[in-house]
């Protein structure tokens, strides 16, 4: 099932259930998904998808972290779980450094950490992980610091 089937979907159960936060959400998302495969003229990627509902997710973060409201940050806590709920699980950073010990030297010899987080990341999809920016240099910072 497409990400956009799966969205159809959980919009019509949350509907049914009468859900407004998550039909609005995942309505909202399934929208954008489809605005971005008009946009590019042709069927997305399944990376092209998540990246889709990835965007969605950082700025709802951006939101709440902007937020003073309670009821407002509620809601977008709520969506923010939503949304991560499609997505796939994404490795911790302990679990990231143990998948980087074999390029740990490089990682140590690069001139920097931006340098460094290149290397990591690399190997890391390389090797198909999925992970996030941010765990991925707290990663490399460890390894960096032994």
């Amino acid at each position: 099932m497409s990400i956009v089937e799966t969205l159809r979907s959980r919009a019509l159960a949350a509907m049914k259930a009468k859900d407004t936060v998550a039909t609005t959400i995942l309505r909202l998302a399934q929208s954008e998904v489809q605005a971005l495969e008009a946009r590019q003229g042709r069927a997305l990627t399944n990376d092209e998808e998540l990246g889709a509902l990835r965007k969605l997710v950082k700025s709802n973060e951006e939101t709440l972290a902007a937020s003073t409201e309670d009821a407002e940050r509620a809601t977008l806590k709520r969506e923010i779980e939503i949304l991560k709920e499609l997505l796939p699980k994404t490795m911790g950073t302990e679990a990231i450094a143990a998948a980087l010990a074999p390029v740990a030297d490089a990682i140590r010899a690069a001139a920097n950490d931006g340098q460094a987080t290149g290397v990591a990341m690399k190997h890391l999809k390389a090797q198909g992980a999925t992970v996030t920016g941010n765990d991925v240099a707290v990663a490399v910072k460890a390894l960096r610091a032994k």
